[in-house]
């Protein structure tokens, strides 16, 4: 199916409702024309990460049902899946074979090993100080072959996450055998994750790697491209980054729109937002959530250095029930990237501010992706958080279907519907987009398609705001 211009629901396979089965009785009996699209978090077999550590793309975990499920979803909805361009699971067959047969696996080419890929089989320190990186030390994992020899091996993130070589042919032959696979399967955009790992080179920061990255791209697009799918790379990073791809004509996140919306929401003030909103990239997915929680990194020069802190500050103390501890290492969270919450715990529960910043995101440039615990306005679950001691559990709320029926009947949630139908619906939205800043607190937002018009008319200090529709040749009518 293709793409929509119509808001894209991002859930795991297990959060609404307990299995694929159970997650499409939820969207056949409450969210028709709630949302077009599902971006299904990884629903393979895998050894971390709640899913994120794929052991084999061919298969779906059968803790969650079969491709059956999955295909009867892609029936209904156009359809995102992650392909984890970066790493495999620890666990996977093929670095399994590696481990057990060494230099004679034919997966061998696979992985990145540092006595290869180092001059002298390890990094100077100055390599290791230029590595963009996710530990305090350098990338990589000590592994033991059945010969009983060991290894440092490359390892961006979690110890089951493996990266893998791209640069190789056999990593090339994975990566287009697996692409064309997922696109088979009733794909509509297969969202890259950790894309701007993928490419190594010493001298490098070892991150979103010129001109070697657009090469894998690039390879990528044109792999899925004759089934009528498309990519999605998926990069926290400054927002220039995402204005660069955009510039070669690929879809990207939004991930500036969260803190710029809660930036504006905390003060009062809407000069950041706009100036957002005006040079943004048209072609993209918007966020507020994800299931990795709020991005911090990616405001920088968007927000100056004061103005991001005070976001921070305030997401701690006006956020409902959200502790800075959470994103520490005593929840297993080291993550500078993110905070972990609800984005409606965020705003303190307030319906009402939570409902303008929905408003915000569906006028947004771009198509409005809503994580499965903000479609349900969910506040922070501090009892799995506890459970688990897993920072970014506070956000990843298990859903009964019981449960779904009691949380849609919510006023807040039965306006956030009304607002999302109203997005899918409207044909402005598939014409042009002009942002006008009233004064410092207010905005008007408008969307014009040949006849139809919409707009948004908001202020951010006291939280009001009115949705105005009409077609040519009536007055302007209010519809939310």
């Amino acid at each position: 199916m293709q793409i929509k211009n119509e808001a894209m629901l991002i859930t795991y396979a297990d959060s609404l409702g307990s299995n694929l089965k159970e997650l499409n009785e939820v969207l056949d009996k409450h969210l028709q024309g709630v949302v077009g699209g599902i971006h299904l978090l990884p629903f393979y077999p895998s050894s971390g990460d709640r899913g994120f550590a794929p052991m084999d793309y061919t298969k779906v975990d059968p803790a969650f049902g079969g491709w059956t499920e999955v295909e009867e979803m892609s029936q209904k909805f156009y359809m995102m899946y992650d392909f984890m361009i970066n790493h495999i699971s620890r666990q996977s067959p093929y670095f399994q074979d590696f481990l057990e047969k060494k230099d004679a696996s034919e997966y061998a080419d696979l992985f990145i090993r540092y006595k290869d890929f180092w001059p002298d089989g390890e990094p100077t320190q100055t390599d290791v100080d230029l590595i963009y990186k996710r530990k305090p030390r350098a990338p990589y994992v000590e592994v033991t072959f059945k010969d009983g020899t060991t290894e440092k091996v490359w390892c961006t993130f979690d110890e089951q996450q493996i990266d893998l070589d791209v640069t190789t042919n056999t990593t090339r032959k994975f990566i287009t055998d697996n692409l064309t696979f997922l696109a088979e399967k009733g794909a509509s955009i297969i969202r890259l994750d950790a894309f701007a790992y993928a490419n190594k080179k010493i001298g490098t920061n070892c991150f979103f790697v010129e001109p070697d990255i657009w090469e894998m791209l690039n390879h990528s697009e044109r792999t899925v491209a004759p089934y009528g799918v498309t990519v999605l790379p998926e990069i926290h990073e400054h927002y220039s980054i995402q204005l660069k791809i955009a510039d070669q004509d690929y879809y990207v996140y939004d991930f500036a729109l969260p803190m710029l919306v809660l930036h504006a929401l905390y003060s009062g003030k809407v000069n950041r937002l706009v100036h957002w909103l005006e040079i943004c990239p048209r072609k993209q997915f918007t966020t507020l959530d994800t299931h990795d929680g709020i991005g911090v990194v990616d405001v920088k020069d968007l927000l100056t250095d004061e103005e991001a802190e005070m976001t921070r500050e305030s997401l701690y103390s006006q956020g409902a029930n959200v502790k800075k501890i959470y994103s520490t290492e005593a929840y297993n969270n080291l993550d500078i990237y993110q905070i972990n919450c609800t984005y409606y715990s965020a705003l303190g529960n307030d319906d009402q501010a939570y409902l303008l910043a929905r408003a915000i995101q569906c006028f947004a440039p771009g198509i409005p992706q809503i994580y499965y615990v903000g479609l349900l306005a969910g506040e922070n679950d501090l009892e799995l958080l506890e459970k688990t001691k897993e920072g970014r559990n506070i956000n990843r709320h298990y859903y009964s279907k019981e449960e779904i029926d009691a949380e849609v009947e919510r006023p807040v949630v039965q306006k956030l519907f009304q607002l999302l139908k109203l997005r899918n619906s409207s044909p402005a939205f598939q014409g042009d987009i002009q942002i006008e800043q009233v004064n410092e607190n207010g905005m008007v937002i408008t969307w014009k398609n040949l006849t139809s018009e919409i707009k948004l008319e908001a202020d951010l200090l006291t939280k009001e705001f009115s949705i105005l529709q009409k077609e040519q040749g009536t007055d302007w009518e209010k519809v939310f």
